[in-house]
């Protein structure tokens, strides 16, 4: 398993490959082009070199997670037969034009919705989305959808061939980890975590920490953004668990921030800085 987490500012855009297939997680690419980030198009080609874009996940229908133009680079040049969101509507113009977007797209080009709301927890297991990964679902769910942060989509990638995994874990927040803790436990332990929320400190617990142990945490933040992502106490609560924690605004000597690569293989772990 390779994740390329791209330096997209203050938002999100991942792409998880295996060894013939591959998904994308969220499409946030930012709108300011004095903003130093990496060109989108030229990472995908990289990273999807080879492989079979066979999904996409959206977490959140906010626009740093849920965006026009990623979708459409997505949709157009890769044509994944489904693409997965969670189970609720933000009434944003974002989210207007996207699911726009996604209505005239599927007019010409068949692609299968699935919307994911846990309302048994037996059914959590995807396992007909790909034939590399395995999806286990943990939120959203009814009982906590309290905020459209509480709403995102979480869920544990597991690649089959490996055994390893990857939590996605979206915008959630501390009282939605205590329900998904409580409920799941063990269940969440993972190799490497999206860190929730941009590395928020209301997006993590010690508990969280506890259950999923990573051994690797990949924060995604614009460099320099007004919300001082990622917080001082989430870093850490990150580093009292995992072994090594990274962020794509964390900057290089000329003050840029880096796309990172992590190999996720069998018996190693391993980011890098990546650039296209």
């Amino acid at each position: 398993m390779n994740i390329y987490t791209l330096n997209v500012g203050q938002g999100q855009f991942v792409v998880v490959t295996g060894g013939s297939e591959a998904f994308v997680i969220d499409t946030h690419v930012p709108l300011n082009p004095a903003t130093p980030i990496v060109n989108v198009k030229s990472a995908l080609a990289i990273a999807l070199s080879g492989k079979n874009l066979v999904g996409l996940i959206v977490t959140g229908f906010d626009s740093d997670h849920f965006n026009e133009i990623g979708l459409r680079i997505v949709l157009n040049k890769y044509r994944p037969n489904w693409i997965a969101y969670p189970k609720y509507f933000k009434r944003t113009q974002c989210a207007a034009e996207c699911f726009g977007f996604i209505d005239a797209y599927d007019r010409q080009n068949t692609i299968q919705r699935v919307s994911f709301s846990l309302t048994s927890n037996a059914a959590r297991f995807y396992t007909k989305l790909s034939k590399e990964f395995d999806f286990e679902m943990f939120s959203p769910h009814a009982e906590d959808m309290n905020s459209s942060n509480n709403c995102s989509l979480v869920c544990k990638v597991t690649e089959r061939a490996t055994k390893r995994s990857y939590l996605v874990t979206g915008d959630t927040e501390a009282d939605r980890w205590a329900s998904v803790v409580r409920i799941f436990g063990d269940a969440i332990k993972c190799d490497v975590m999206a860190a929730p929320h941009h590395g928020s400190s209301n997006g993590v617990t010690s508990a969280l920490m506890q259950k999923a142990k990573p051994h690797t945490v990949l924060i995604s933040a614009g460099v320099k953004n007004q919300y001082g992502h990622p917080d001082r106490d989430a870093l850490e609560r990150y580093r009292a668990v995992a072994t090594h924690v990274w962020s794509t605004n964390w900057t290089d000597a000329d003050g840029l921030g880096q796309s990172l690569r992590t190999e996720v293989l069998a018996g190693t772990i391993n980011t890098v800085k990546f650039e296209p």
